[in-house]
């Protein structure tokens, strides 16, 4: 589990194909404190530590994976969002994330808006029932308030987020432009009750 506070920014310095990608990935971690088989969310991956060094570790990205995310994501030279496992007692500043990306949403507008940045993005038709205004989402792995909600046509739903200074220095996000490819976690509070009222609707 997680909490979509991002606490490096890391870079993938190099990209091995096996059966799956050997990812490795720089980071400013202090990776003695990080076991194998340690959980880290890249991007709002949650992917495996199998393998690790000073200023490093490896992971492994499966097909699956790959098909999930945004094409070129898993490229040498790409920085990733990093965030390590949430620990009992931690601050959960902002809120449960498990790492597991739902759908991919596609940045239409990034707008100035006094010191921060307004990026509007459109998120497919599957996911549009789960965003609401006010509500939270994860957005490459960070944790953020959706300002307002529209429909998209389609079925998908339009939707903004502000993004801070602090916010746009410490991922990738200041760096985004129209057209980008984003992964989207919706809230699992949520998902979970999206699925309770679809199990009550088909024994109807």
């Amino acid at each position: 589990m997680f909490t979509g506070i991002i606490t490096d920014k890391g870079r993938i310095t190099a990209v091995e194909a096996r059966g799956d990608l050997r990812v490795t990935v720089a980071t400013a971690y202090e990776m003695a404190s990080v076991d194998l088989g340690a959980s880290i969310a890249c991007s709002g991956v949650c992917l495996t530590v199998v393998d690790k060094g000073e200023g490093w570790f490896a992971v492994d990205v499966s097909g699956e994976t790959q098909s999930r995310t945004p094409p070129g994501m898993w490229a040498e030279g790409r920085p990733l969002n990093l965030e390590r496992a949430l620990k009992v007692g931690d601050e959960l500043g902002g809120h449960i994330v498990t790492g597991h990306v739902d759908g991919l949403g596609e940045v239409a507008a990034v707008e100035p808006v006094g010191d921060s940045v307004r990026i509007g993005i459109v998120a497919p038709a599957a996911l549009a029932p789960y965003i609401a205004a006010k509500g939270s989402i994860a957005l490459d792995g960070v944790s953020l308030t959706v300002n307002e909600v529209q429909p998209f046509p389609g079925g998908g739903a339009a939707f903004s987020v502000n993004i801070i200074p602090h916010t746009a220095r410490e991922t990738g996000f200041g760096d985004v432009k129209p057209g980008d490819r984003i992964n989207i976690e919706i809230d699992i509070l949520a998902r979970y009750l999206g699925r309770m009222l679809d199990v009550r609707n088909a024994a109807m």
